[in-house]
């Protein structure tokens, strides 16, 4: 709020703001990594894999709000920060599936569609199993789940704490 005029005015600057960025742009930024290694790099995604960006989406549609509702924005970067946390939190899983420090999903996951019965059997037959338990890339011994949780998380505790400054 200006001292002078009492108008509501949003800080163009400050931690405020840079958790804003930080809240559109790290999910941004791991879903294109994300997408990017599936589409171009041709890492097939398993099913936890998937559970992973959906909070990182929903994180960019509200950092995305937080900068066309100048009132709520506090309230939506929070929660974009939730968000991350959650996505970081199914990658700690995810990671430990593939380290086999706990039995992850006990059935397998694809996705295949056709119009009639033998199409769908065929389109069965061709897509590819990915299991979750299988690390497919890493880099410093850590995979892509791991890199998840890790960037996920701290991003998470950067905005969060960020939020809270004045």
């Amino acid at each position: 709020m200006d001292a002078r005029t009492g108008a509501l005015t949003m800080d163009r600057t400050g931690p405020l703001r840079l958790a804003q960025w930080l809240a559109l742009a790290v999910p941004g930024g791991l879903l294109l990594g994300a997408l990017g290694s599936q589409h171009i790099g041709g890492l097939n995604p398993c099913e936890m894999c998937y559970w992973q960006r959906w909070p990182h989406m929903a994180a960019v549609a509200l950092a995305g709000l937080s900068f066309l509702l100048p009132r709520q924005t506090r309230a939506l970067v929070l929660l974009a920060a939730l968000a991350i946390a959650a996505s970081g939190a199914i990658g700690v899983f995810h990671a430990g599936v593939e380290q086999g420090w706990w039995e992850g999903l006990t059935t397998c996951s694809t996705v295949a569609s056709g119009a009639n019965s033998d199409e769908l059997l065929k389109n069965i037959l061709a897509t590819p199993l990915i299991r979750c338990d299988q690390i497919q890339w890493s880099f410093l011994g850590l995979s892509m789940a791991a890199w998840n949780a890790v960037i996920s998380l701290f991003s998470a505790g950067a905005i969060l704490w960020l939020s809270r400054k004045r």
